[in-house]
């Protein structure tokens, strides 16, 4: 108990906090969300997986596993989360909002910093965790689309929509001037780190704003199921596998914790654009984020102790 109230302490709550301010400053100056979501996409997030990468000291071989390792994951997931609501009786559209809801977790505005955090900037660490941020951003705008427009013919264009997007070559670049050792000029290098030092803090305010903007009006039955499978039962589901593929160490903790975190944004702002029920995705990432301070801290005391 004294461990967990550690974690509670230490991690949770100075993330708690920077959300709610967002939260408050958003509902006191209604700041332009959309404005702020492209400020991470196009401005800090793709210098810091940049130099995350850059500065790592990556075996590749690890990553396509943990790729592969991800993909399973997402297909499991897929699997129970859209039996389940089936059996529950939802119709076709709120099984694949409540499918989604699990297929997209905040493995990067809340599950980057609660890296930082556990590892102590652990240059491996937030490596294996900008990989998780990858593969969510890709599954996302790639399949999160395609699930809940599949009438239209677009999903060629929204699946290349993704290569024109900067995180993309943060990732793309990270990883060739990391393979091949190259070096960049002394100026770009501290620019960049004072870009990659800005993400912190800025995703977790910008968390709390677009939680601020999610409107919703009762909260179903069905939208507290998905929130409890999304924190309870995604990890068991990764915790199986990755005890049946042999991950140990570190890169196990960090993939353990982060399918702990909750519903993402991201699945409540393409329903907005895509469903004809977007409230109900919004029920799905407000109560999954409050819960989860009390489950993500529970994981990270399992993930420490057990791998």
């Amino acid at each position: 108990m004294t461990e967990f109230l550690f974690i509670f302490t230490n991690v949770i709550i100075p993330i708690s906090i920077i959300v709610f301010i967002g939260y408050i400053v958003q509902l006191r100056f209604q700041l332009d969300r959309p404005t702020l979501a492209k400020l991470t996409i196009n401005y800090i997030m793709p210098a810091f997986i940049f130099m995350s990468l850059y500065e790592s000291d990556i075996d590749f071989s690890l990553l396509l596993n943990v790729i592969f390792l991800l993909g399973i994951f997402a297909v499991v997931t897929f699997v129970i989360t859209r039996a389940i609501g089936k059996f529950m009786g939802l119709d076709k559209g709120q099984r694949v909002l409540f499918t989604n809801s699990n297929l997209f977790y905040n493995a990067g505005n809340y599950g980057v910093p609660v890296n930082d955090l556990v590892f102590k900037s652990d240059p491996f660490a937030m490596t294996v965790q900008v990989m998780l941020v990858v593969f969510q951003n890709m599954l996302a705008y790639s399949y999160g689309i395609f699930s809940l427009n599949s009438q239209n013919v677009g999903k060629l264009k929204a699946l290349l929509g993704y290569f024109k997007m900067p995180i993309f070559y943060g990732l793309f670049f990270g990883l060739i001037f990391n393979f091949f050792n190259l070096s960049i000029p002394g100026p770009l290098e501290s620019a960049l780190d004072y870009m990659r030092d800005a993400m912190i803090g800025m995703v977790l305010f910008i968390l709390g704003a677009q939680i601020a903007g999610i409107k919703f009006r009762r909260l179903r039955f069905s939208a507290l199921v998905a929130s409890l499978i999304r924190l309870v039962v995604g990890p068991a589901i990764a915790a199986v596998l990755l005890f049946l593929f042999n991950v140990e160490g570190v890169t196990a903790q960090v993939i353990l914790i982060t399918s702990a975190m909750p519903a993402a944004v991201n699945s409540s702002i393409i329903a907005q654009e895509y469903s004809d029920d977007p409230e109900y995705a919004a029920e799905i990432v407000m109560m999954s984020t409050l819960l989860s301070a009390v489950t993500v801290s529970a994981v990270i005391y399992i993930a420490l102790n057990i791998f």
